[in-house]
C-alpha cells in the first residue's frame, strides 16, 4: 500500500480523538496501569461482550486480587469464579499463566510482546494488546471494533477485506506516544459503527456467522464443567441431571438419555486432554493443578 497523507492521517484521527473525548466509554480495566489487572480484561475479552465482562471482573479480582492468588488457588475455584464467562479453557489458561509469572519473573509481568506470547492462551493480538495497554507499549494489533474503523474508513466499496490488508493502515495511524488512550479511542469509535451500521463487519474476510450456541458442544461442555464444580459424577449421573435440566423447559433437543451419554463421553475426552477434567475411579471431577 502506498504512504497515507499526513492530511489524511491527522484527520483521521481527529475524528477518533473528538468521538471519544465526546462519547467514549469507562471501564474499570481502563482505571488501573495494574498489568495484572489489565492482563486479566484482556483474557476475559477475547471473544466475550464487554457487558459479561463487566459482570465478572471486580468479583474476579476480589476473589484472586494478584498473580499469587490466583496461581495458588484450585483451578475448580478458578472455574466457578469464571462462570458466565464461556471458553472455559480460558481459564484454565489464566491459571497456568499466573504460574510461569511466578516461577519465572517473580510476579511482574514481562512487557515484551515476544515474551508476552509464549504465555499459556495468549496468541499475537492478545499480546499485543497486553503490551499496548499495560505497558502504553506503540504495538499494532486489530480486534473486532478496530476492524470496523478501519473498513469503514478506508475499504468503503471492498468486501472481503483481509486483516492482512488493514493492519499496515493501523501501523501508519498509530499514536505511538499515547498507543493505550488511541486503541480505546478507536475501539469506542468502531463499537459506535457496528450499532449504526450492523452488516459493517460482514465485509471481513474473517466473517463467519455465529453458530447455534443452544445445544451445541460448546453448550454442552460449558453444562459439564458447571456440574461437576458442584460435586463429582459419572457420565450417566451427568446425562441424567441434564436430561432433567432439559425436561424443565430450558431445552428440547429431544434425545434419549442415552444418547446425551454418547455426548457426554466424547466431551470428557476432550476436557479431560485439555487438562480441565480428570477421572477418579468411576467418577468425573475438575482436575487439580
Amino acid at each position: 500500500m502506498k504512504a497515507l497523507a499526513p492530511r489524511t492521517v491527522q484527520s483521521f484521527r481527529r475524528e477518533i480523538v473528538r468521538y471519544f473525548e465526546r462519547s467514549g466509554r469507562d471501564f474499570p480495566w481502563r482505571r488501573t496501569r495494574d498489568s495484572y489487572k489489565i492482563f486479566i480484561s484482556e483474557v476475559m475479552l477475547q471473544q466475550t461482550q464487554t457487558d459479561r465482562v463487566l459482570k465478572k471482573y471486580g468479583l474476579f479480582l476480589r476473589m484472586f486480587p494478584d498473580w499469587r492468588a490466583l496461581a495458588a488457588a484450585s483451578l475448580r475455584k478458578i472455574l466457578f469464579a469464571w462462570q458466565g464467562l464461556g471458553y472455559n479453557r480460558r481459564a484454565l489458561a489464566l491459571k497456568r499463566a499466573a504460574e510461569k509469572v511466578i516461577k519465572e519473573w517473580n510476579g511482574d509481568l514481562p512487557s515484551s510482546i515476544e515474551t508476552l506470547g509464549t504465555l499459556p492462551g495468549i496468541g499475537p493480538a492478545t499480546a499485543s494488546a497486553v503490551a499496548a495497554f499495560a505497558f502504553n507499549a506503540p504495538a499494532v494489533f486489530i480486534e473486532t471494533n478496530i476492524r470496523a474503523v478501519f473498513i469503514r474508513f478506508f475499504f468503503k466499496r471492498k468486501k472481503h477485506v483481509r486483516d492482512d490488508e488493514i493492519l499496515p493502515f493501523i501501523a501508519q495511524t498509530l499514536d505511538r506516544y499515547n498507543p493505550r488512550r488511541w486503541y480505546w479511542a478507536l475501539m469506542d469509535y468502531g463499537a459506535m459503527l457496528k450499532k449504526k451500521y450492523p452488516n459493517l463487519s460482514h465485509r471481513s474476510a474473517g466473517y463467519r456467522t455465529q453458530s447455534r450456541f443452544r445445544g451445541s458442544r460448546r453448550e454442552l461442555r460449558g453444562m459439564i464443567i458447571r456440574k461437576l464444580i458442584t460435586s463429582s459424577r459419572s457420565e450417566s449421573e451427568l446425562a441424567r441431571k441434564l436430561m432433567q435440566d432439559w425436561s424443565h423447559g430450558r431445552h428440547d433437543r429431544g434425545e434419549s438419555l442415552k444418547m446425551v451419554e454418547g455426548r457426554i463421553i466424547s466431551l470428557v475426552a476432550e476436557l479431560q486432554k485439555e487438562g480441565l477434567v480428570k477421572r477418579i475411579g468411576r467418577r468425573l471431577a475438575i482436575a487439580s493443578h
